[in-house]
């Protein structure tokens, strides 16, 4: 098992105590050693909200901290919320309600632009922007492009971390440079689903044995994540809620320990300005 002084983070999972596991994914994370949780919330529209401005994603986002205030009575540590627009969104926008690219862009920008007061107000940790990690044309790029500066602007103002959906890739350094432009130092980027390695923004990496190995021999900043989606009717999809203690137990056995200690309290420090080992010993 995994000591009491540890923390272990999963820097990225969603929950749905509406028509998911909820709090028994937590349960199940903190039962083998899970203390603290970054907890994004579900793509609009799997909630049912179907935006139309800014305003449509405050459902959404209520439900978020709503479920973050029950895992966190779970957990040893605490869980935080990270709130934003799916880069998903623009296609849902675009190829099926027929919005130009355009009104997309203003429509999720304005969904950004919620989800930075509740980071204003204290009530969120960071914010969740991205672009398509699919094939789409000219327009909707540089309408996702748009969107996902929009939260670099936030995100330097407010001086928080900015979570990102995007395409796979190692190396991101025109992100990292609109970042930096905007206020906003590149290392509180933070790309979601990552691999071992990645220039530009700090990973967030998928905990597959292989990609947590090429990390840790790194020696470089990384946190691990789940990216579990809860979602009932995708049982399989990405990985489940005890993967991230399972492998921190791993590192640990393969001779990692400073690569847990990177993972886990460094690098949260270093991105969101959270002691995940004072809040663990406060719990």
């Amino acid at each position: 098992m995994i000591d009491a002084n540890t923390p272990v983070l999963d820097n990225h999972m969603h929950l749905d105590p509406d028509h998911g596991r909820g709090i028994d994914a937590v349960e199940d994370f903190a039962r083998l050693g899970g203390t603290h949780l970054l907890v994004v919330n579900k793509p609009s529209w799997y909630l049912g909200v179907e935006a139309e401005d800014g305003e449509d994603f405050r459902p959404v986002f209520e439900r978020t901290l709503e479920v973050v205030e029950a895992a966190s009575d779970v957990l040893d540590g605490r869980a935080w919320p990270i709130l934003g627009v799916h880069p998903g969104l623009v296609s849902r926008l675009v190829d099926e309600r027929g919005y130009a690219p355009d009104d997309a862009r203003d429509i999720m920008q304005g969904g950004i632009d919620l989800a930075a007061e509740y980071v204003a107000s204290g009530d969120a940790l960071a914010l969740k922007s991205g672009r398509p990690h699919y094939e789409v044309d000219d327009a909707v790029w540089a309408a996702s492009n748009e969107v996902m500066r929009h939260a670099f602007d936030h995100g330097g103002s407010l001086e928080c971390a900015v979570q990102l959906h995007t395409e796979a890739s190692e190396s991101m350094p025109d992100v990292a440079a609109w970042a930096e432009d905007a206020g906003l130092p590149a290392h509180r980027v933070v790309k979601h689903y990552a691999a071992g390695r990645l220039e530009g923004p700090t990973p967030s990496v998928m905990s597959e044995k292989d990609r947590l190995e090429t990390a840790a021999e790194r020696g470089e900043p990384f946190l691990m994540e789940t990216d579990f989606v809860d979602d009932p009717d995708r049982p399989g999809a990405v990985l489940g809620p005890k993967t991230v203690p399972r492998r921190v137990r791993w590192l640990r056995e393969t001779g990692h320990e400073e690569a847990v200690r990177i993972a886990h309290i460094e690098t949260p420090e270093r991105v969101y300005g959270i002691d995940t080992v004072a809040t663990l010993s406060d719990a």
